[in-house]
């Protein structure tokens, strides 16, 4: 069998879409189809029952899975081996992480990894840190950087690397609300408040808002917790991000952190699907991670 097409096999047994693997895959949905279709002849069986506004499994499809998912491990830890005469590493690995992460975490995960592991190519992609876990389900990414959800998927493997803060955050300069919050007991209700959209930071949010007895006034549901700083900074209300955004932020002058009860922090850490730990290639970076955990 063509691993190619195993590859989109996976993926499309994920994301149920032929235009969401498409694009997730770099591949044209025509061209997606098609090679689907091989594969299938290959196998002799039909493997999706598909629609014009669905795509399910066959019980073949559903045989096929685990097969193809070994086979593709199995694949990359023999190229993984024979790549080089000197047997180092050679091959390809999809992280997942925020903007943030990116120049906050990722540098020093990456000058280490790089100096053991030259002859590995990293394609790095970000977005909001609420996917992370997501992404890693449904085969976008072999590794991302996230926070340690409340409730861990059983097939996902984590490795905490940093705790991260989180703080309320005002703008520094007028606002419609600022006499509101210079007051003793400030009326909470009547200011605005910009919060994650998702994640574990989100959860963090609404248990802080039960433990301060808040009815919150919701102005934005951000996704991507940049966005959320440069919106406090803006005056459009008052944010709740993580320190290392916070810190790390072009308007972080123009806003100011609210002395109020704490937010428990969450935990920072690598993760993957525990199957991938076979893989030699992402053990290679995993072991780096917790190198480098603090």
């Amino acid at each position: 069998m063509n691993i190619k097409h195993l590859q989109l096999f996976i993926h499309l047994c994920d994301s149920k879409s032929f235009s969401k693997t498409a694009a997730a895959m770099h591949i044209s949905p025509s061209a997606l189809s098609r090679q689907i279709q091989k594969l299938e002849q290959e196998a002799e069986q039909q493997l999706f029952l598909r629609d014009n506004r669905s795509v399910a499994l066959t019980l073949a499809g559903k045989k096929l899975l685990p097969v193809a998912m070994k086979i593709i491990t199995e694949w990359q830890q023999f190229q993984s081996m024979f790549s080089t005469k000197d047997n180092e590493l050679v091959g390809e690995i999809r992280l997942f992480c925020s903007v943030t992460a990116s120049y906050s975490h990722l540098p020093d995960l990456l000058s280490e990894f790089r100096l053991r592991h030259p002859l590995i190519e990293l394609k790095v992609s970000t977005g909001d840190p609420a996917q992370a876990i997501d992404k890693i389900l449904s085969n976008d990414a072999d590794i991302a950087i996230s926070a340690l959800p409340e409730q861990l998927p059983s097939k996902v493997a984590f490795s905490p690397i940093s705790e991260i803060p989180l703080s309320v955050i005002a703008p520094s300069g007028t606002s419609s609300f600022a006499d509101t919050l210079q007051q003793q007991s400030p009326d909470w209700s009547s200011v605005p408040f910009i919060v994650p959209e998702a994640g574990t930071a989100r959860e963090r949010v609404n248990t802080w808002f039960k433990a301060m007895r808040i009815k919150p006034n919701i102005y934005a549901q951000v996704s991507g917790h940049e966005a959320i700083v440069s919106m406090v900074a803006l005056g459009c209300g008052i944010g709740i991000a993580p320190d290392v955004v916070i810190n790390n932020s072009p308007v972080r002058d123009k806003i100011e952190r609210l002395k109020l009860a704490p937010i428990k922090p969450f935990e920072l850490g690598v993760c993957c699907l525990r199957s991938q730990l076979e893989n030699p290639l992402i053990k290679a970076l995993w072991d780096v991670a917790e190198g480098n955990s603090i």
